[in-house]
């Protein structure tokens, strides 16, 4: 463990002025403005000490990470009748895609792709008084962090540009798999994508699904045993969209990534690590990050394998 800091450095010098192959996600025209040359890391151990450098304390959109945190809410919420709307299966698709609803029924395949998190975000809005302060609220609570917000102009940049994800919800609703407004669904969406955090903010939130025995600062578990188990088996089959077996191969631990060139990744028992680079592979993870990641287990010998 006291090596970790050293490690890091290391593979951040190494990988700092390689050349990046990826595009940064300008089809939000807001994470477009963000400077391609940010690259963060910070790992939180199961003890939590805290080990980070470079752009790892500033604040970025994480986007399908925040999927994470609904499936943690909504199977609190719901328990297993959850998995009575999505699966638990790999998709095999990009993230949008809308090839399988037809022949799925309007079932999405897994809870981390735009389709699964938007069914998930309308079984939030049937749960919640009021979804965006509850949920935004809840992630505050799991990491005793006040400072959590919404960008409201990254997500009302999502809403002027993401007809792929109303066509989504408007295909799912006609199966009868959306329970409510179409509108107020995909708003609720698009905030949660844009919640902004940084690499040691992301390496703390996540700490609950390391530790079998986490508490909040209230003293209540978020997930139970099972739960946790649960979601970090559909973080190593499907955080990753169609490269979640790539991952899984190179990496060797549940993950997610998300569009605004972030990656969360969790070993149970030792610690979550998070890496900020925005500039993005073809299959949408951080071209960066997933180097870094694999390096990262390389050198510690930590892959879950």
């Amino acid at each position: 463990m006291e090596n970790y800091q050293r490690i890091i450095e290391e593979i951040y010098s190494d990988l700092k002025s390689i050349e990046d192959t990826g595009k940064v996600a300008n089809y939000i025209p807001e994470l477009g403005s963000i400077s391609a040359d940010n690259f963060g890391i910070n790992i939180t151990t199961i003890d939590t000490k805290s080990f980070g450098i470079g752009n790892y304390k500033d604040k970025f959109s994480i986007q399908s990470i925040s999927k994470i945190l609904c499936l943690t809410l909504a199977y609190k919420l719901e328990g297993e009748k959850l998995w009575e709307r999505i699966d638990v299966e790999p998709s095999g698709n990009p993230f949008n895609s809308l090839l399988q609803l037809e022949s799925d029924c309007g079932k999405p395949r897994n809870p981390f792709i735009n389709a699964g998190a938007i069914v998930v975000c309308d079984i939030l809005i049937s749960h919640l008084k009021s979804p965006k302060e509850n949920f935004l609220s809840f992630c505050r609570d799991i990491s005793n962090n006040t400072t959590l917000h919404y960008s409201e102009k990254v997500a009302k940049s999502e809403k002027k540009t993401g007809f792929r994800n109303v066509a989504l919800c408007n295909f799912i609703k006609s199966f009868d798999n959306i329970k409510n407004n179409v509108d107020e669904v995909l708003d609720f969406y698009f905030h949660i994508c844009s919640l902004e955090m940084s690499c040691k903010e992301l390496s703390q939130i996540f700490l609950f699904l390391t530790d079998d025995n986490f508490r909040n600062h209230k003293g209540d578990r978020i997930l139970t045993m099972a739960q946790a188990k649960r979601v970090n088996a559909i973080m190593l089959t499907c955080g990753f969209y169609d490269e979640s077996g790539e991952f899984a191969f190179r990496v060797g631990l549940p993950g997610k990534s998300g569009v605004g060139g972030g990656i969360v990744a969790i070993h149970p028992d030792k610690y979550c690590i998070a890496v900020w680079s925005p500039k993005l592979n073809k299959k949408g993870n951080s071209y960066k990050g997933m180097l870094f990641l694999e390096k990262f287990t390389t050198k510690t010998a930590s892959s879950i394998f």
